[in-house]
């Protein structure tokens, strides 16, 4: 009974804790959409730079912040994640704002590159928080329903982008900028959060991660998948505008996108769940998104375009969770932020490639007449990765546990735990 009395407060101070997280990816990621996607179509259709610069300054944002994010979850392992969370979102308000001035590719690369800092404070802290306050048990759910919020924010964040682009991209800037500005006050609901067991030193998780073998090959083989996942963001808004010839095709193509995410997300992913594990649907999820990709290789109207989007969005809707959830498992308790930062190297290296690459292919397909070119090169890279990560992931869940050889396992206890930061 004394046992049940203490476990009720703490229960409820995760519920609590995990509804504001939900809040805070509402505001966060139609924030992010509202702005992002517009920038590669207003920087290369407004502004006249080319479209590998924008991939370039782009690439840079990408890279440093998941290049950073380690250092993020460094920092939150020893400091607490609610107190990098707040840091982050306000740097990241900054950076959003200093677009609204950026009218030169430096101005431009300074712009994302503090919003970028901002990103990295606060990307691993807000994944790590989601894992320390879930169990194995109920942690594939609520990544189910925070990628609904996502979703519903992924499609209301590029129609309002749109909608206050007639006044004046500034005006898109400033509004993302609010955003985030205002997520700084809902990380005022968060509990205090402590990643790491016990004050350790800021090289203890590093460590730990370099023996983790399995989770350091589940991280390279995730840079495939970005690359493929991060045209999303450059190459396929340059084509629907270039298709349709009219930027408010870039919202119809992000509507479709995020609008099967919110309808199809919690219930497909249930279903999935009770034939596939995890590591099958994150594989046959990246197999679907590579297949979407490619097919625009022989797409010449908006409308097949769209076609192409939505098989994209179907695999896109099976990656998500799922990878969110095969990382947070295979993380150590002991360095749960360490770990997640880590991983962020996945998307730094395979998004600011992707990002790069991207644009540079557009700007030789165009140049040497090879329309299908980019998105061959885009559907390979992403079929690879499957590839590399069926061959890792096939063994049996028990061995893969084995194989980490790092401790207590997610399996055995919560990962992480929400108490009081000690001061």
């Amino acid at each position: 009974m004394i046992a049940s009395r203490e476990a009720a407060p703490a229960d409820e101070t995760h519920r609590r804790g995990l509804v504001a997280l939900l809040v805070y990816t509402f505001f966060m990621v139609i924030g992010f959409t509202m702005v992002m996607p517009l920038v590669a179509v207003h920087f290369v259709n407004q502004t006249g730079m080319a479209a590998a610069s924008v991939g370039l300054a782009l690439a840079v944002r990408q890279v440093t912040q998941q290049g950073l994010a380690l250092a993020g979850g460094i920092l939150a392992d020893r400091f607490g994640a609610t107190r990098m969370i707040s840091i982050g979102v306000l740097l990241r308000a900054c950076g959003f704002a200093s677009l609204a001035l950026a009218d030169t590719l430096p101005l431009l690369l300074i712009a994302l590159v503090i919003s970028a800092l901002g990103g990295a404070l606060f990307e691993a802290p807000y994944q790590a928080s989601i894992a320390a306050l879930t169990t194995d048990e109920n942690r594939p759910r609520y990544y189910s329903i925070s990628n609904v919020v996502s979703g519903v924010a992924t499609t209301l964040g590029p129609l309002v982008g749109v909608v206050l682009l007639r006044f004046d991209f500034e005006i898109v800037c400033l509004a993302a900028a609010a955003c985030f500005a205002l997520n700084f006050f809902v990380t005022l609901w968060l509990p205090p959060i402590q990643l790491s067991p016990s004050a350790q030193p800021l090289r203890h998780g590093v460590k730990l991660v370099a023996r983790d073998r399995r989770f350091v090959a589940l991280t390279i083989l995730m840079m495939g998948y970005w690359f493929t996942a991060g045209q999303i963001n450059l190459s396929f808004p340059l084509l629907a505008a270039q298709l349709a010839g009219s930027q408010d095709a870039v919202g119809v193509m992000f509507a479709l996108n995020a609008g099967m995410n919110m309808v199809l997300q919690y219930s497909l992913i249930r279903v999935m769940e009770r034939r596939l594990s995890s590591s099958r649907i994150l594989v046959v999820g990246v197999v679907i998104m590579a297949a979407g990709t490619g097919a625009i290789a022989v797409v010449h109207t908006f409308s097949m375009f769209l076609a192409c989007v939505a098989v994209f969005a179907l695999g896109a809707l099976l990656t998500r969770p799922t990878q969110q959830t095969l990382i947070a498992s295979m993380a150590n308790p002991q360095a749960l932020g360490t770990f997640l930062g880590f991983s962020s190297l996945s998307m730094a290296v395979g998004g600011g490639i992707g990002n790069a690459a991207g644009g540079w292919l557009i700007d030789v397909a165009r140049v040497r007449d090879l329309p299908a070119l980019p998105w061959a090169i885009f559907a390979g890279v992403g079929l690879l990765s499957a590839l590399g990560l069926q061959l890792l992931t096939r063994s049996r869940p028990q061995a893969a546990a084995q194989d980490l050889d790092v401790g207590p396992t997610a399996s055995q206890t919560r990962v992480g735990s929400a108490q009081p930061a000690t001061k």
